[in-house]
């Protein structure tokens, strides 16, 4: 039998736009005089840490890095791997790490582990969403958009197998028969 998905909005695109707003003005206290680097993880926060960083009212670099745990499925494999790494140096640096979700926290604390052999400054954790219901390992997010449910989310940046990712909302998805 086949299956629809249906698409149902979480937060709509001015909820995102004020939450994106307040975490700036959080953050940009912390950050102040301090030229960090703003480290996303590939793909999922790259639209977020875009619209992230045009309310930022200080100096700062980016920088990028890939990991995966997914592949083309729905459930993580649990088993993470670096598909894209640094190219800043990050040594004495104060970096703010950029996550669209921290789901089991696997890939949140493989990065935050993998980040303290290359000595930063300091290292902290922006999300624009949490679903600690899925927790496996404890991750302690220092700027946080939203607490979601135990819902597959997509939309602004997140995606289900590569789709989804370009709406301006996030949704969740439910299959019906």
């Amino acid at each position: 039998m086949n299956s629809k998905v249906e698409l149902h909005v979480l937060f709509d695109r001015q909820e995102i736009e004020a939450t994106v707003r307040r975490l700036a003005s959080e953050i940009s206290p912390d950050y102040r005089n301090q030229n960090p680097l703003l480290l996303g993880i590939l793909r999922g926060s790259f639209v977020f840490l875009a619209d992230l960083i045009r309310h930022l009212d200080f100096p700062l670099e980016v920088d990028f890095i890939g990991l995966s745990s997914y592949g083309s499925g729905t459930q993580t494999s649990g088993k993470i791997k670096v598909s894209k790494k640094l190219e800043t140096p990050v040594r004495d640096r104060n970096v703010l790490v950029v996550e669209d979700i921290v789901d089991t926290g696997l890939t949140t604390a493989f990065l935050l582990d993998y980040l303290q052999k290359y000595k930063p400054a300091s290292v902290k954790l922006c999300a624009l969403a949490d679903k600690p219901s899925r927790r496996e390992v404890p991750v302690n997010i220092d700027y946080l958009g939203f607490n979601v449910p135990n819902k597959f989310l997509v939309g602004y940046g997140l995606d289900a197998d590569q789709k989804f990712r370009n709406l301006p909302d996030i949704c969740y998805l439910e299959a019906e028969a």
